[in-house]
């Protein structure tokens, strides 16, 4: 998997934000507690320990090791966190565009010396109960990374892991499937064309058919044209067709040594066992080398460059800036790069998008610290070509007026209250977090465990800007008034780009046709009839390690919530280690929205805190949000029922989170967006500010300008996520026709959506988009409509305080309160919320019954400039309560492993693909980044066809059912535990029924459900195909082109 490393700043919201849910347990002597006695100098199964180091902010110790014979460095993190992490990561520093290191990061996972079997990585999915596995290719490092809470699958895990990177098969099969192969377009016929096959080969064809992956790559290439950052580490599409096997394996040899490894764990497990069998099973066996990867310095430029490429329309300015190993220069340039360009309070957002030149900051924005030394973007996309020399002179301009002015301590004191947030917000996947936040500097030698002590340095920057208030503007005039290492990289549009670029494919195809002699045409196409035959061939995967479906948990640990009232509102309570936050949620119903809003429900969610409220304009409500809550949100909610098909609830869901002693001013901001209808003025004693004014209507939907500008930049955002999301927006398209709550979904955060979207933007007047805004706040900011509800998680100790500021809240907003009918008669309220309650006797959720629905079948073709396919067939099944619905989820995790993959993937050539069973009853099939679309729909049907036949075994179901469970036991957050129940009504005793049902998935209910649900003439089902010019598709008449 190819990626790009995200900036210092956006890595530490990654600590907050990435990743699944989490257990949080506590112990005698915690883990924490245990590796602070471990000492400077202690020898330990060949390491030893250099440094421990209490890190209380983020409540673990750091330890760092060294291997003494092979110099390997290691850290470990403990922590009292039962989700343990382990990671390897390499420099991988390539010097040309082959994409050499991602190649070899899907290679190694094919194979190795104790686990020949094809493609370990991908079974283990199957046989563990891992809540992470993957593999990362960045600028200059590879990352091998897995989670479990199990110890014993942590130990089979690392055990794969070690033997993959270091003792890998490396197979010439494999390096044709997984890079690229010149092969027959149907390998079981020499008469067919030869094409270009391979995964990472068309991974990278779809990365490089997104204007912003390319502008990015681009951008890092020009600026640090010296070395390893000047070619592109994942792969260019063409150039990955001159890599060969050979060089593939010198790579590895000279870069997957224990002396250019970089070995993480984190959690509570004890570290000797850890550091015991990375010893054995692999350090043991190496000798020290000195690997010559290291990065030299860019040297600097004594001039600024001005570069043009196609296609598109962006304009950027580019700085380099320091080491990324000076940790503290880091965090301060960080800071002061989200101080210019975060949010509407900054200089380069009003002088930059409030004029509206383009449609948003360009796709590289702010400071990266993903290479060797840092760098600092700014710029515009959707611009004109005309104001190129515009924009120049804006930002030239704004940069001298940011050292003349400097910035409001308001906004300083914003932005560190953003990061006291983040360090006290408890995410499940904190060890990921933390091993992609230490990666870049470690992987240059900087120190990882200074990186963690965080409020070091905010102690250390608050002293410094106390020193000298110029401190921050003294680092503008530095680095980016005073740099000459500056890159203007202007993008333009191209027309012809994407026919040049299949072009220059096709000719590169007919320079190796030519080359061909009759020998090489045979060999060819023998070498494509063994990989098929390896590809198609049952393989023995015993050799692996493997849990036993005895080894899950037969129950689930319940989640105690309380039911009570606030203001007439019910309200989940749910008492919770939250770590001295607060969590606020609030669901509010749509059902007497009328039908020609629904389109507007999405924009009206995204606009609703951002366009100023009570007292507060946009800028001031910006601020305020900062610096007293962790973030407000608005966001749609479509809930199928649990029981009936074509039963759901739909609403809109308010979220924020805030440090408890802000609680007062969260729910005032809420309070400022719910009160005061249009037209209306409303006097309020404002606690921000303590002086009584005369507020005008809230939010402040009189504002075209804001709204325009909120507007380009939501479009934009859509427009820019298909590329990425291909297969999501797919599987929405071909479920619209199935279900209403799939026809909802579609409306909601489908194509129809994106479409929607761009024609708002492109109005030259929104006056009628501004009537319509307050339309829907009539509707669903009424009390009267917010069923249950909202939800707090907090600690038991600020619970009562948190219930009285929301019945405040509650009762302040209730003067608002009108009786609207609903506009749909089939509403019926049969969901009571306590489910131990009689029916009728209390609170019950509305749900929206159309028992009229006729589900049909709908074909449709969306073409794209993409050179790759998003495919997807959704069938109708049943709903969650159904005694048919688990063995559906397990015959959708056993057809992906066991069939689906291998037909997509290894032979097909895609990135990925496969099949999902949704909690709204719909069974997906699904691929990405796929060179075909027909024959992936044929591997649809046949996936079906091998399930019915029922030449599965009793391991294949087993394994299917462990990967169901690692991802029904994943961990959940203090701050969403209980959600489930109050989105969906679905209860800790209906989750355990629904697990005993998996247990209980028989051969004989897999074959049954395969044959009822999904084999032709049983099924209703939607397609959808995103992707290129296919003639194929457009000649079948019951397909609709869109």
């Amino acid at each position: 998997m190819f990626r790009q490393t995200k900036t210092v700043f956006q890595k530490l919201r990654y600590l907050r934000l990435n990743g699944q849910q989490h257990t949080w347990r506590a112990k005698s002597t915690s883990a924490r507690e245990r590796a602070l006695h471990y000492q400077a100098g202690q020898k330990i199964h060949g390491f030893t320990v250099k440094e421990v180091v209490a890190v209380p902010d983020l409540f673990l110790t750091a330890v760092k090791l060294t291997h003494d014979k092979t110099g390997a460095q290691y850290l470990h993190a403990a922590r009292d966190d039962s989700n343990n992490l382990f990671s390897v990561q390499f420099r991988t520093t390539p010097m040309d565009s082959t994409g050499v290191p991602h190649i070899l990061e899907h290679t190694v996972l094919c194979g190795s010396e104790k686990y020949p079997c094809r493609d370990p990585f991908f079974k283990m999915l199957n046989r563990s109960l891992s809540t992470f596995m993957n593999a990362f290719t960045a600028s200059d490092y590879t990352m091998y990374p897995f989670s479990t809470q199990n110890g014993k699958d942590f130990q089979n895990l690392l055990s794969v892991y070690l033997d993959a990177v270091f003792f890998p098969c490396l197979r010439e099969q494999d390096f044709w499937q997984e890079g690229w192969r010149l092969e027959h377009e149907n390998p079981t016929d020499s008469k067919t064309p030869l094409v270009f096959k391979g995964v990472v080969f068309n991974e990278m064809k779809g990365a490089f058919s997104d204007n912003e992956r390319l502008y990015a790559q681009h951008l890092q290439n020009k600026l640090l044209p010296d070395h390893t950052y000047s070619v592109v580490s994942g792969g260019e599409p063409l150039a990955i067709l001159d890599l060969s096997w050979e060089q593939l394996k010198q790579f590895h040899a000279t870069h997957y040594h224990p002396s250019n490894a970089r070995f993480f764990t984190y959690g509570d497990l004890p570290l000797e066992q850890h550091l015991k069998q990375i010893e054995e099973e692999a350090l043991s066996k190496f000798d020290r080398t000195e690997p010559n990867t290291q990065v030299p310095p860019q040297p600097h430029w004594s001039t600024p460059v001005i570069s043009t490429f196609h296609p598109g329309s962006s304009l950027s300015s580019f700085f380099l800036l320091s080491s990324i190993t000076d940790t503290f220069e880091s965090f301060t340039l960080s800071l002061l790069s989200s101080l210019m360009i975060s949010g509407p309070n900054s200089p380069f957002y009003k002088a930059l998008i409030e004029p509206k030149i383009g449609t948003d900051f360009s796709s590289v924005v702010g400071y990266d610290g993903s290479t060797k030394e840092a760098s600092f973007s700014i710029g515009l996309q959707g611009m004109a070509e005309d104001d190129i020399e515009r924009v120049k002179q804006i930002i030239s301009q704004t940069i001298d007026d940011i050292i003349e002015n400097g910035f409001e301590e308001e906004r300083i004191e914003a932005l560190l209250h953003k990061i006291e947030i983040q360090m006290k917000h408890q995410s499940t996947s904190f060890g990921l977090a933390l091993a992609s936040y230490i990666a870049s500097c470690w992987n240059h030698d900087g120190d990882p465990v200074e990186l963690l002590q965080i409020n070091d340095s905010v102690t250390k920057f608050r002293q410094a800007l106390k020193e000298n208030p110029r401190f921050l503007q003294d680092k503008v005039q530095h680095y980016f008034k005073e740099n000459t290492h500056r890159l203007t990289l202007s993008m333009s549009p191209d027309e012809a780009y994407r026919d040049n670029q299949a072009k220059a494919e096709e000719e590169k195809l007919q320079t190796k046709i030519q080359t061909l002699s009759d020998s090489n045409r045979k060999e060819i196409y023998e070498k494509g009839l063994e990989l098929l035959a390896s590809q198609s061939k049952t393989q023995d995967a015993s050799c692996l390690p493997a849990l036993k479906v005895s080894d899950i948990e037969p129950t689930i640990p319940v989640t105690p919530v309380q039911l009570g009232s606030a203001g007439g509102v019910p309200v989940q309570y749910c008492e919770q280690p939250t770590n001295g936050m607060v969590y606020f949620r609030a669901m509010c119903s749509l059902n007497t929205l009328p039908e020609e809003l629904r389109l507007y429900v999405p924009l009206f969610c995204s606009v609703i805190t951002k366009m100023g409220c009570g007292s507060l304009d946009y800028r001031q409500q910006a601020q305020q949000k900062e610096l007293r809550t962790g973030g407000m949100s608005v966001s749609t909610q479509v809930t199928s029922d649990s029981t009936q098909m074509d039963m759901y609830e739909q609403g809109v869901v308010l979220f924020s989170s805030c440090l408890e002693r802000n609680l007062p001013h969260m729910f005032q901001l809420w309070s400022d967006t719910f009160n005061r209808s249009a037209g209306s003025q409303h006097f309020l004693t404002s606690v921000y500010t303590k002086q009584t004014l005369c507020l005008p209507s809230s939010p402040h939907f009189d504002d075209e300008e804001r709204l325009r500008v909120l507007v380009m930049m939501s479009a934009q955002e859509l427009a820019n996520g298909i590329s990425y999301s291909g297969h999501m927006y797919a599987m929405t398209r071909a479920g619209r026709m199935l279900s209403p709550a799939g026809d909802l979904h579609e409306t909601f955060g489908g194509l129809e959506q994106v479409k929607f979207m761009k024609r708002i933007a492109e109005m030259p007047d929104l006056s009628q988009v501004l009537r319509t805004l307050p339309r829907i706040k009539k509707h669903i900011f009424n009390p009267e409509h917010m069923r249950w509800e909202c939800a707090i998680n907090a600690t038991p100790q600020k619970m009562s305080d948190a219930a009285g500021k929301l019945d405040d809240f509650m009762r302040d907003i209730a003067a608002n309160r009108r009786e609207r009918k609903s506009i749909r008669p089939n509403i019926v309220e049969v969901r009571p919320l306590d489910p131990l309650a009689v029916p009728g006797s209390g609170p019950s959720r509305k749900l929206i019954s159309e028992p009229k629905f006729q589900p049909c079948q709908m074909k449709t073709f969306f073409p794209m400039p993409f050179p790759v396919n998003f495919v997807s067939e959704c069938i109708r099944t049943v709903p969650f309560a159904h005694q048919d619905y688990a063995s559906l989820c397990v015959l959708a995790r056993m057809m992906t492993a066991k069939f689906l993959h291998g037909e997509i993937r290894e032979k097909g050539g895609a990135y990925g693909g496969g099949a999902r069973m949704g909690a709204g009853g719909l069974f997906s099939f699904y691929s990405y980044r796929d060179p075909n679309s027909v024959q992936t729909l044929s591997a649809f049907r046949k996936g079906v066809d091998w399930a019915k036949s029922g030449t599965f075994t009793q391991q294949d179901i087993d394994e299917a059912k462990l990967s169901i469970f690692s991802a029904v036991d994943s961990p959940v957050a203090p701050s969403d535990k209980g959600m489930g129940r109050f989105f969906s009504g679905i209860t800790d005793e209906m989750k355990q029924g629904h697990r005993e049902r998996l247990f209980a998935v028989s051969h004989n209910n897999l074959v049954d459900v395969a044959g009822r649900y999904l084999g032709i003439g049983q099924r209703t089902s939607g397609f959808a195909v995103l992707g290129p010019e296919n003639e194929t598709l457009k000649k079948d008449p019951s397909w609709i082109v869109k």
